[in-house]
């Protein structure tokens, strides 16, 4: 069954990063995210710059640096509705999809899925739970098209 998602989709960063909202547009996007959800969902995924990605993981996190994914999940209870923000950084995305060897659209795939994955409760804190994970993100980007994201691509 295919859940309901209410979802708002900024692109602040478009400006600077034009290929990547060629990349992202609301159909894409909401199909990731819909393959990754087990409950109906409301969700913001915002795309910014590192400016705005630093400071939100400084100031959330304690981590002074920008990184690719950051969720925001506000539900505090598993029986309320699956509500949160996922904030991607597009130039760290596009960093580690180049020294990955992967398509710009591929990695921002599965950070959407991760970060789906995380606004429903899912962590890698442990191992098992990491484990687990991993697992599901693997299953749910090979339905939409994409290889494993956790097997390194062999250099060519």
């Amino acid at each position: 069954m295919t859940q309901r998602l209410t979802l708002n989709l900024q692109f602040p960063a478009a400006k600077a990063y034009p290929s990547h909202k060629a990349v992202l547009p609301r159909a894409t996007v909401s199909r990731w995210i819909k393959a990754s959800l087990f409950a109906d969902a409301e969700l913001t995924v915002r795309f910014v710059d590192e400016k705005e990605g630093r400071v939100l993981n400084c100031t959330y996190r304690q981590k002074d640096y920008a990184t690719n994914v950051l969720t925001f999940a506000y539900a505090e209870s598993e029986d309320d509705p699956v509500t949160g923000d996922l904030v991607l950084c597009c130039p760290v995305v596009e960093c580690e999809a180049n020294e990955q060897g992967k398509p710009l659209e591929a990695h921002y795939a599965h950070l959407i899925v991760h970060g789906t994955l995380h606004a429903q409760g899912y962590d890698h804190e442990i191992e098992s739970e990491a484990q687990e994970m991993e697992s599901i993100e693997a299953d749910i980007m090979q339905s939409l098209g994409f290889s494993d994201p956790y097997v390194p691509i062999p250099d060519a």
